[in-house]
């Protein structure tokens, strides 16, 4: 096998279960409404604004845990690795000469999540497996993460596969 994608197996297998937390704040309309603007969906919009006026209780968009990582700004293009990725979001890999790509995603809709809710994102490796294909050798990593309220209860729960290559 590939000494650096051994490497890779070393570590993901270290962190196997593992969970790490990150507090992910309390997402405001204000958060939801740039979502759906990024999607264009001024229904949701028009929805959310007349909800929040009324003081009414606001839900955010379907997707809006699993296509946010965090609240804060994303890393300087500089700290970006190779393959677009930012560190936080390459496990295993640090320091090693590897491309990665996304290999799936199964995103689980438990709970809606409404404004003023604060999120906790807890991310561990389920698995990371040695595989050979036509084009040769590449390691899975097998990621999830559970979007949690304060009280710990599943919001959203998001499965992924990293195809990680030398």
């Amino acid at each position: 096998m590939n000494a650096v994608l051994e490497e890779v197996l070393a570590r993901a297998r270290e962190l196997v279960g593992r969970r790490q937390d990150e507090d992910c704040g309390t997402p405001s309309v204000k958060d939801f409404c740039r979502y759906a603007a990024a999607l264009n969906d001024g229904e949701y919009l028009r929805r959310a604004r007349a909800l929040a006026a009324a003081g009414q209780p606001v839900e955010a968009p379907a997707l809006f845990l699993a296509a946010t990582l965090s609240w804060e700004d994303g890393p300087p293009e500089e700290e970006l690795r190779p393959d677009g990725l930012a560190r936080r979001e390459s496990p295993c890999t640090e320091g090693l000469a590897v491309r990665q790509v996304h290999g799936g995603q199964t995103v689980r809709l438990l709970r809606p999540l409404f404004a003023g809710t604060p999120v906790t994102a807890a991310r561990a490796v389920v698995a990371a497996r040695h595989k050979q294909g036509r084009s040769g050798e590449f390691v899975l990593l097998d990621l999830q993460t559970r979007f949690l309220d304060a009280d710990g209860e599943e919001l959203t729960c998001v499965d992924e596969t990293i195809v990680v290559l030398p």
